[in-house]
Protein backbone atom coordinates (compact mmCIF):
# COMPACT_ATOMS: atom_id res chain seq x y z
CA UNK A 1 0.00 0.00 0.00
CA UNK A 2 2.86 2.38 0.84
CA UNK A 3 4.49 2.14 -2.59
CA UNK A 4 1.18 2.47 -4.39
CA UNK A 5 0.31 5.62 -2.46
CA UNK A 6 3.83 7.01 -2.92
CA UNK A 7 3.52 6.54 -6.69
CA UNK A 8 0.05 8.09 -6.78
CA UNK A 9 1.29 11.01 -4.66
CA UNK A 10 4.08 11.66 -7.16
CA UNK A 11 1.62 11.53 -10.06
CA UNK A 12 -0.77 13.89 -8.27
CA UNK A 13 2.12 16.19 -7.37
CA UNK A 14 3.07 16.27 -11.06
CA UNK A 15 -0.14 18.17 -11.85
CA UNK A 16 1.19 21.72 -12.11
CA UNK A 17 -1.71 24.02 -11.35
CA UNK A 18 0.23 27.09 -12.54
CA UNK A 19 0.72 25.50 -15.96
CA UNK A 20 -2.79 24.03 -16.18
CA UNK A 21 -4.45 27.30 -15.15
CA UNK A 22 -2.27 29.25 -17.58
CA UNK A 23 -3.19 26.92 -20.43
CA UNK A 24 -6.86 26.97 -19.50
CA UNK A 25 -7.01 30.76 -19.46
CA UNK A 26 -4.85 31.34 -22.53
CA UNK A 27 -1.92 32.77 -20.59
CA UNK A 28 1.69 31.97 -21.47
CA UNK A 29 3.56 29.16 -19.71
CA UNK A 30 4.77 30.53 -16.34
CA UNK A 31 8.00 28.57 -16.75
CA UNK A 32 8.87 30.82 -19.68
CA UNK A 33 7.79 34.14 -18.13
CA UNK A 34 8.32 36.16 -14.97
CA UNK A 35 10.60 34.27 -12.61
CA UNK A 36 10.26 31.11 -14.71
CA UNK A 37 8.74 29.27 -11.78
CA UNK A 38 5.54 27.22 -11.98
CA UNK A 39 4.10 28.38 -8.66
CA UNK A 40 1.68 30.77 -7.00
CA UNK A 41 4.14 33.65 -6.57
CA UNK A 42 4.96 33.78 -10.25
CA UNK A 43 1.27 33.42 -11.09
CA UNK A 44 0.58 36.46 -8.91
CA UNK A 45 3.08 38.44 -10.96
CA UNK A 46 1.83 37.13 -14.31
CA UNK A 47 -1.89 36.60 -13.90
CA UNK A 48 -3.11 38.41 -10.80
CA UNK A 49 -4.44 37.52 -7.40
CA UNK A 50 -7.40 35.30 -8.39
CA UNK A 51 -5.36 32.86 -10.50
CA UNK A 52 -2.51 32.93 -7.98
CA UNK A 53 -4.92 31.90 -5.21
CA UNK A 54 -6.29 29.08 -7.38
CA UNK A 55 -2.73 27.92 -8.03
CA UNK A 56 -1.89 28.11 -4.32
CA UNK A 57 -4.97 26.11 -3.34
CA UNK A 58 -4.36 23.47 -6.01
CA UNK A 59 -0.72 23.06 -5.01
CA UNK A 60 -1.62 22.97 -1.32
CA UNK A 61 -4.30 20.30 -1.86
CA UNK A 62 -2.01 18.04 -3.85
CA UNK A 63 0.30 17.92 -0.83
CA UNK A 64 -2.52 17.49 1.69
CA UNK A 65 -4.60 14.84 -0.08
CA UNK A 66 -1.98 12.04 -0.26
CA UNK A 67 -1.15 12.49 3.43
CA UNK A 68 -4.82 12.29 4.39
CA UNK A 69 -5.30 9.16 2.27
CA UNK A 70 -2.23 7.57 3.89
CA UNK A 71 -3.67 8.39 7.31
CA UNK A 72 -7.07 6.98 6.34
CA UNK A 73 -5.58 3.64 5.28
CA UNK A 74 -3.66 3.36 8.55
CA UNK A 75 -0.09 4.18 7.55
CA UNK A 76 2.09 5.55 10.34
CA UNK A 77 3.25 9.15 10.55
CA UNK A 78 6.66 8.50 8.99
CA UNK A 79 5.08 6.72 6.03
CA UNK A 80 2.62 9.58 5.64
CA UNK A 81 5.52 12.03 5.59
CA UNK A 82 7.40 10.04 2.91
CA UNK A 83 4.24 9.92 0.82
CA UNK A 84 3.85 13.67 1.23
CA UNK A 85 7.45 14.10 0.12
CA UNK A 86 6.59 12.14 -3.05
CA UNK A 87 3.88 14.70 -3.83
CA UNK A 88 6.43 17.49 -3.42
CA UNK A 89 8.85 15.62 -5.69
CA UNK A 90 6.08 15.48 -8.28
CA UNK A 91 5.68 19.26 -8.01
CA UNK A 92 9.42 19.85 -8.33
CA UNK A 93 9.91 17.35 -11.17
CA UNK A 94 6.49 16.88 -12.83
CA UNK A 95 6.20 13.86 -15.09
CA UNK A 96 3.63 15.59 -17.28
CA UNK A 97 5.64 18.78 -17.86
CA UNK A 98 9.14 17.60 -18.81
CA UNK A 99 10.22 17.46 -15.15
CA UNK A 100 10.34 21.26 -14.90
CA UNK A 101 8.15 22.34 -12.00
CA UNK A 102 7.93 24.81 -9.16
CA UNK A 103 9.75 25.19 -5.89
CA UNK A 104 7.41 23.11 -3.75
CA UNK A 105 6.54 25.54 -0.97
CA UNK A 106 2.74 25.41 -1.25
CA UNK A 107 2.74 21.65 -1.76
CA UNK A 108 5.01 21.27 1.28
CA UNK A 109 2.59 23.42 3.27
CA UNK A 110 -0.19 21.00 2.34
CA UNK A 111 1.94 18.09 3.48
CA UNK A 112 2.63 19.81 6.82
CA UNK A 113 -1.06 20.59 7.22
CA UNK A 114 -1.85 16.90 6.89
CA UNK A 115 0.98 15.70 9.12
CA UNK A 116 0.95 18.14 12.02
CA UNK A 117 -1.26 21.24 11.94
CA UNK A 118 0.81 23.27 14.48
CA UNK A 119 3.89 22.97 12.22
CA UNK A 120 1.85 24.18 9.24
CA UNK A 121 0.53 27.11 11.27
CA UNK A 122 4.06 27.98 12.42
CA UNK A 123 5.23 27.94 8.79
CA UNK A 124 2.35 30.14 7.62
CA UNK A 125 2.84 32.68 10.43
CA UNK A 126 6.62 32.77 9.90
CA UNK A 127 6.17 33.16 6.15
CA UNK A 128 3.62 35.96 6.61
CA UNK A 129 5.78 37.87 9.10
CA UNK A 130 8.94 37.64 6.99
CA UNK A 131 7.01 38.55 3.84
CA UNK A 132 5.34 41.52 5.56
CA UNK A 133 8.73 42.80 6.72
CA UNK A 134 10.71 42.16 3.52
CA UNK A 135 8.14 41.81 0.70
CA UNK A 136 10.28 38.90 -0.52
CA UNK A 137 8.52 35.56 -1.03
CA UNK A 138 11.68 33.50 -1.46
CA UNK A 139 13.21 34.75 1.80
CA UNK A 140 9.94 34.05 3.61
CA UNK A 141 9.94 30.49 2.25
CA UNK A 142 13.60 29.93 3.10
CA UNK A 143 12.99 30.97 6.71
CA UNK A 144 9.57 29.39 7.28
CA UNK A 145 10.35 25.90 5.98
CA UNK A 146 13.35 25.05 8.20
CA UNK A 147 11.73 26.77 11.16
CA UNK A 148 9.24 23.89 11.40
CA UNK A 149 11.95 21.26 11.96
CA UNK A 150 12.58 21.88 15.70
CA UNK A 151 8.84 21.70 16.38
CA UNK A 152 8.57 18.46 14.43
CA UNK A 153 11.61 17.04 16.26
CA UNK A 154 9.90 17.76 19.55
CA UNK A 155 6.27 16.88 18.75
CA UNK A 156 6.31 14.56 15.70
CA UNK A 157 9.81 13.04 15.52
CA UNK A 158 8.64 10.23 13.21
CA UNK A 159 8.11 12.82 10.47
CA UNK A 160 11.44 14.58 11.00
CA UNK A 161 13.64 12.70 8.52
CA UNK A 162 11.30 13.04 5.52
CA UNK A 163 10.67 16.69 6.43
CA UNK A 164 14.43 17.36 6.63
CA UNK A 165 14.75 15.93 3.11
CA UNK A 166 11.82 18.09 2.01
CA UNK A 167 13.45 21.18 3.55
CA UNK A 168 16.75 20.47 1.81
CA UNK A 169 14.94 20.10 -1.52
CA UNK A 170 13.14 23.42 -1.06
CA UNK A 171 16.38 25.20 -0.13
CA UNK A 172 18.11 23.59 -3.13
CA UNK A 173 15.31 24.72 -5.46
CA UNK A 174 15.75 28.26 -4.10
CA UNK A 175 19.52 28.31 -4.74
CA UNK A 176 19.14 30.96 -7.45
CA UNK A 177 17.05 33.06 -5.08
CA UNK A 178 19.75 32.68 -2.43
CA UNK A 179 22.36 33.98 -4.86
CA UNK A 180 20.09 36.91 -5.74
CA UNK A 181 19.37 37.63 -2.08
CA UNK A 182 23.07 37.70 -1.26
CA UNK A 183 23.76 39.93 -4.27
CA UNK A 184 20.88 42.29 -3.36
CA UNK A 185 18.95 41.74 -6.58
CA UNK A 186 16.11 39.43 -5.47
CA UNK A 187 12.62 40.42 -6.67
CA UNK A 188 10.33 42.10 -4.13
CA UNK A 189 6.62 42.75 -4.20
Amino acid sequence: MFWLLASLAYLLGSLSFAILISRGTGLPDPRMNGSGNAGATNMLRLAGRKLAILTLLGDLCKGLLPVLVALAVGLDLQQQAWIGLCAVLGHLFPLYFRFKGGKGVATAAGVLLGLYVPAALLAVVAWAVVFALTRTSSLASLIATPLTLPLLAWQAPQALLPMCVLTLLIVWRHRGNLRDLLAGRERHF
